[in-house]
Parts: C-alpha cells; structure tokens; sequence
C-alpha cells in the first residue's frame, strides 16, 4: 500500500551557493552554443528572461516527500555512450533508484541538481550500480545527444551506475509525463527528483533541492523495508 511519506524542509542556501560556484564552469562548456542565446545573468528580472522561473527556484528550499504515483514507460531511449536501453527493463530494474530530469544548456538548478547528484555518488560509494542507481533524464533531448550528455556528465565525475538519458522527443515526452516531469516548455520543467524502488513500485517525489542526506534517508528507508519483506 503506498504511503505518504514527510520530512522537514532543508535549507539549502548554503549548499546551492557552493554548488553553482563549483560547477559553472562545467555547465558553461557542456552547452556554450546554445547558452549564447540567452540572456546575460543580470537580466534575470527582466519578463523575457527564459530561466526566470528556474531562478526562482533556487530560493525556495526542498518540500517534504510524498509518495509518487507514477505511470514508468518501458520505451526504447538512449544512454550517454549511444547504446539503446529499455527505460524500465534496462536502467530501473529491480534497483532502488534517485532520479533527476535536467537539460546540458541550463545554467540555473540544473548545474545544482547534477552536482548534488556527485555528492551522492561519493556518498554511495561502493553500492552505486549495484543496489542503488542514479538516473538523470534529459528534458531536452532534441539538442542533448548522447555526445553533449556525455561531455556533461564528465564535468561532473559521472561514474558507472549514473545514467544519463536521451532519446526521440516523442518517446521521451511519453516518458516524462509518465513520471509527472513533462512541460511544453523545457525551461520551465520543475527541480524534482524522485526516488523509488523498482522492485516493489513504491516511489517518492521531492519537488525543489532535497539535500544528500534526505535522499539517502529515503533510499535507506526503502531499502529497510525490502530487508523487512525478506525477513517475513
């Protein structure tokens, strides 16, 4: 039976601070072509700042969890090597997975998420790839090719058990709005990240920046209940 599931609110200010100042760089390079298009930082007030929404963002700190329905597509995409892998059959499996949606031209919490998402894989340590699997699905996959997501993911340390996804715009807009992550508009996708366990379907969603800690928190509790379900 799904349940909900809560945790107080993370302040995050210190952590997003450091964790754009420690990325920029990468980002920048990752997607320097498209990023000419947009507008300089300052004009982040202006009305027709397209990262307007995504800055906003930033401010506001990670709500609590609660369970996630969500509606996985086993579709045909594409990792950042260029191998094609079943969405469900292939990356999820029966792991127990934290997944984050981003795009390489971001500049605002996509460079935050992908960086939180390094400090879990140091944190995870030897039970990333193995029982636990990290998944960031591009939200713009008509300019994210798996080259451009593999040069992303190297500004970030991605080490095997991190998987980067692309594919076909319609397959992946199918995919996306099974988990609740599509928008019309890429840029304004929310900062979310969802943790589930393949195995059982039980699946929770964090809408803003839930700090390293919480995610493992969330990750140990569905794990605790597979050692439970085993032991019974």
């Amino acid at each position: 039976m799904r349940h909900e599931v809560f945790s107080a609110a993370v302040p995050v200010v210190l952590f997003l601070a450091t964790a754009l100042s420690a990325v920029s760089v990468g980002a920048g390079e990752a997607g320097h072509e498209h990023h000419e298009q947009h507008q300089p930082a300052a004009a982040a007030a202006m009305p027709d700042d397209p990262h307007a929404h995504h800055r906003a963002m930033l401010d506001t700190p990670a709500g609590p969890a609660k369970s996630a329905d969500i509606d996985l597509k086993d579709l045909t995409l594409v990792d950042q090597d260029g191998t094609e892998v079943r969405f469900v059959s292939d990356v999820i499996g029966d792991r127990i997975v934290i997944m984050d949606f981003v795009y390489t031209s971001c500049t605002t919490v996509c460079p935050v998420l992908s960086a939180m998402f390094g400090q879990l894989q140091q944190r995870l340590g030897d039970r990333l790839g193995a029982d636990v699997h990290l998944v960031s699905v591009s939200v713009d996959p008509v300019r994210d090719t798996p080259p451009r997501l593999k040069a992303y993911a190297a500004t970030h340390r991605a080490r095997p058990g991190w998987t980067w996804l692309t594919g076909h715009k319609r397959t992946m807009d199918e995919v996306l709005d099974g988990l609740g992550a599509y928008s019309p508009n890429f840029e304004d996708h929310p900062a979310m990240v969802l943790v589930g366990d393949g195995r059982t379907g039980e699946w929770a969603r964090f809408f803003g920046f839930p700090s390293p800690d919480r995610l493992l928190e969330q990750v140990n509790v569905l794990q605790a209940a597979r050692d439970t379900a085993a032991g019974g």
